[in-house]
């Protein structure tokens, strides 16, 4: 853990830690570095260590733990009771080691075959079997002490360009965004997901002018007025080029925050990740309105938080017997072999 991070986690500055491919080596190495990270918390405000584990080309942690299909794949198997049995297995190798928060599942509906960025991700491309294994996926996590993250609002399912790159833009009419688009985030919304995930998309149905991140038009008037969600509004990372080349990061910090953001995600450079927080400080000492949507979004951090029951990571001794276990394997061999036909 460096110590320009630890000292801002013991500041309190920083309330969670995403951990990507290159601060993962082996499992004891994982475990010792989330139990550091989550140590050096305060008491009252808890770290949550956050990961990218959907399954497919987006699994961080891979061998020895389970190696799990692209969920296009599990969706294809058609069985509802599994999927969520895969989430409750991924979910129990994940809380070994103490992570208590999975950016998943994939909310979006694959309708464009040349789609750069989701593809396979998605469980299907349907809106009702999107919904069907998606949120058995997300139940499975809940059932391992888990929080969840559906993504990426209002749907990232047919763009032509990746936003880690550039920024995408979708022409459909609201009629269609709110059958296709909309309809998996309503449905996670009303079985009350813990945290969805917002899109570096532009919808020029719902706003011509702003990314949906950025969008007061979608993430406060569609996402928490028109379709009821009441957990945590989480951005997509902010470093992406779909708005990192556009705005500074102060000016992402504060215009996230405005459109109704509740958690900022932002990956690098550190200093960006200062940058942005001395941005929020700025607004806050000059706005009373700011202020209060800081304190509206501190308190559904707060309510998030305790929904997660993860403890700390397990001894390394134990965790060969935790990650990757021979019932957890066959889970994963099914799915593939009933899409081979097998």
């Amino acid at each position: 853990m460096p110590a320009v991070l630890r000292a801002r986690i013991v500041s309190g500055e920083v309330g969670g830690v995403t951990v990507f491919g290159p601060n993962l080596e082996a499992p004891a190495q994982v475990g010792a570095l989330v139990g550091a990270l989550r140590k050096a918390s305060p008491t009252d405000v808890p770290l949550v260590v956050s990961i990218d584990q959907e399954g497919g080309r987006v699994q961080r942690l891979r061998s020895p733990l389970t190696v799990w299909p692209p969920m296009a794949t599990v969706g294809a198997a058609n069985d509802p009771d599994r999927t969520e049995t895969l989430g409750r297995f991924l979910g129990a190798e994940l809380a070994a080691l103490g992570i208590g928060w999975n950016l998943a599942p994939d909310l979006d509906v694959h309708t464009n075959p040349a789609n750069p960025v989701i593809g396979d991700r998605a469980f299907g491309t349907t809106t009702e079997q999107v919904i069907r294994h998606a949120l058995a996926f997300w139940r499975g996590l809940r059932h391992a002490g888990l929080a969840g993250c559906g993504k990426h609002f209002p749907g990232h399912g047919d763009t032509s360009v990746d936003s880690h790159f550039d920024l995408p833009v979708v022409l459909h009419d609201e009629a269609r965004l709110r059958a296709v688009e909309f309809a998996p985030f309503a449905a996670a919304a009303k079985a009350g997901i813990d945290a969805l995930m917002t899109a570096h998309v532009m919808y020029t149905a719902l706003d011509p002018d702003r990314p949906a991140t950025l969008s007061h038009k979608i993430v406060t008037g569609v996402l928490r007025k028109e379709l009821g969600f009441e957990g945590l509004i989480v951005s997509d990372d902010l470093s992406m080029k779909a708005v990192a080349d556009r705005n500074s990061p102060g000016e992402l910090a504060v215009a996230a925050i405005v459109a109704g953001v509740d958690h900022l995600l932002v990956r690098r450079p550190e200093s960006a990740q200062i940058e942005m927080h001395a941005g929020l400080v700025r607004e806050a000492e000059k706005s009373a309105v700011f202020r209060a949507r800081i304190l509206e979004s501190t308190a559904r951090v707060a309510v998030f938080k305790k929904r997660i029951t993860v403890g700390m990571p397990q001894p390394g001794a134990l965790l060969p017997s935790l990650l990757g276990p021979p019932g957890h394997k066959a889970l994963a061999g099914w799915f593939a072999a009933q899409v081979n036909g097998t």
